[in-house]
């Protein structure tokens, strides 16, 4: 992730600093003939180390020796940068701890710099410091209209920097994309998201449904890069002062999908501003402030600033948390890199869908009035499947006659059939049996994984992540079995369901 990894010769000027993102459905074709005229070959240069995140920076021979590293950073770090570019004071200091890996750099995260009380103002960014799609495009309609068109603002942030970057030094955001490039798209936790990870850390998510979200997430990232010539033809007036070739030919996907990964890591999303300031990196903000699901300070949008009003007491030095909003820990792992042991937000999700073939399937589909995912919120499973009896009953009940009845019955054991009751709730005990089969570990062997202090990080949040969900299953399991346990006769057989509901 250091800022010099693309040699300066290759390129015969500076970069373009406009960017824009993905998902877009405009045609460009007539866009490209126009524009491609005035364009000359330029030579292309890839990145030069695996671990650049954000591509395209300069020096002179391509390399960079340790001296040229330790001079870099004595330079000044991105505080002084800010304070010299209208941060007024503030009440942080910029520290660091040591990274697990040893060929990385240590990472950095805001502490108080003096006692702080709850309500105290810990900084005011000024929104010239604060990088928006309004900033990027210089045009709030131009912005408005490429996200309402599906546009993907991160890839948008993303595609921007690393124009930015090829600038070097000459770019204004150089520090602060200087410190990107230093986290490494890691969390708090110094962990990258797992869009990073191999396909042999992605093994430690086994039997997770994350682990298919994060392949699906990687999908629409390279649907994006696909579409990024898109952003550059559309918004051509905004990219005159960068000539280089387009993003796809500048940029290889590897690199582009690094620079993906390290915005979503930082990205702030912003309330009650306009669509086009909505997104905004904010160089204090994550992933140098850590993530945390039980705290309620946030970053605002105030008059001309983004700023961050405490919400708990700080002693000096202590890091500063702020919330990460009502976010699953898969989604915390995913775009973050970390899982919150104490996130009172996490939660499953079971799929259920009635089947199709059912005769009654149209009049039970308007009866259930649901779009078939059911949410198990942490400590909540015995609610959970509750809520979830009567709209499996549905898919076990032929006479038109008991549906209403039994989608307004109330509790855990409907009236209307023992023998349709015992089959939904069996039904539930081989499904979470069946989902709890399909981790390679157990809990006790995922407790005894974490108690080794020397743990892989990635196999460490992989591993809380997964026994976290383990123990939803398990506490919906037992909560089953309680039901099954409160029926009033076990002599009676399931009843046969040829349209029972499916679950995955």
């Amino acid at each position: 992730m250091d800022v010099a990894h693309l040699p300066t010769k290759c390129f015969s000027s500076p970069v373009p600093s406009s960017s824009l993102p993905v998902l877009s459905r405009v045609p460009i074709l007539l866009r490209r003939s126009r524009r491609a005229a005035s364009f000359r070959p330029i030579r292309l240069c890839s990145a030069s180390g695996s671990d650049t995140l954000v591509a395209g920076s300069r020096k002179e021979d391509g390399r960079v020796s340790e001296a040229a590293r330790k001079k870099l950073d004595e330079s000044g770090d991105l505080k002084s940068w800010m304070h010299e570019n209208g941060l007024p004071p503030c009440k942080v200091v910029l520290k660091e701890r040591p990274s697990h890996h040893e060929q990385h750099k240590a990472i950095h995260y805001i502490a108080a710099s003096e006692d702080l009380q709850a309500g105290d103002v810990a900084f005011s960014v000024p929104d010239s410091l604060v990088v928006t799609l309004e900033r990027v495009l210089g045009n709030e309609t131009i912005a408005e209209l490429l996200t309402t068109n599906k546009l993907s603002e991160l890839a948008c942030l993303a595609l921007y920097l690393m124009y930015e970057k090829k600038q070097g030094k000459k770019s204004f955001w150089y520090p602060y994309i200087r410190e990107l490039d230093r986290q490494r798209g890691r969390g708090h936790l110094a962990v990258e998201s797992p869009l990073l990870w191999s396909v042999s850390e992605l093994a430690y998510l086994t039997g997770s449904p994350t682990k298919a979200e994060v392949l699906e997430r990687a999908e629409g990232i390279k649907r994006e890069y696909n579409e990024l010539d898109t952003v550059w033809f559309m918004a051509g007036s905004l990219f005159q002062q960068y000539p280089y070739d387009i993003p796809t030919e500048a940029f290889p996907f590897e690199i582009f999908k690094q620079a993906f990964v390290a915005v979503q890591s930082c990205v702030v999303h912003l309330q009650k501003v306009s669509l086009a300031r909505r997104f905004a990196l904010v160089p204090l903000g994550p992933p140098l402030l850590a993530y945390r699901s039980n705290c309620k300070a946030m970053l605002t949008a105030v008059d001309s600033f983004v700023q961050l009003v405490v919400d708990q007491p700080y002693k000096a030095g202590e890091p500063i948390v702020v919330w990460c909003g009502p976010q699953p820990n898969s989604k915390l792992l995913l775009n973050y890199g970390f899982v919150d042991e104490d996130n009172s937000y996490d939660r499953i999700v079971i799929e259920a869908a009635l089947s199709t073939e059912d005769p009654q399937y149209q009049e039970k589909r308007m009866v259930a009035q649901r779009n078939g995912k059911l949410t198990v919120s942490v400590g909540k499973e015995r609610e959970a499947v509750s809520d979830m009896l009567p709209y499996l009953r549905l898919g076990y009940v032929s006479d038109p006659s008991e549906m209403q009845s039994v989608i307004s019955s109330q509790g855990p054991i409907c009236p209307a059939s023992p023998c349709m009751e015992r089959a939904v709730l069996d039904q539930l005990v081989d499904y979470f049996e069946t989902r709890l089969a399909g981790y390679p570990t157990t809990l006790s062997e995922d407790e005894s994984l974490l108690a080794d202090s020397n743990l892989d990080p990635k196999k460490q949040v992989a591993t809380q992540l997964v026994r976290l969900e383990k123990k939803m299953l398990n506490a919906c399991l037992k909560a089953t079995v309680d039901f099954i346990n409160q029926l009033p006769d076990h002599t009676v057989s399931p009843c046969p369901a040829p349209y029972a509901p499916l679950l995955k």
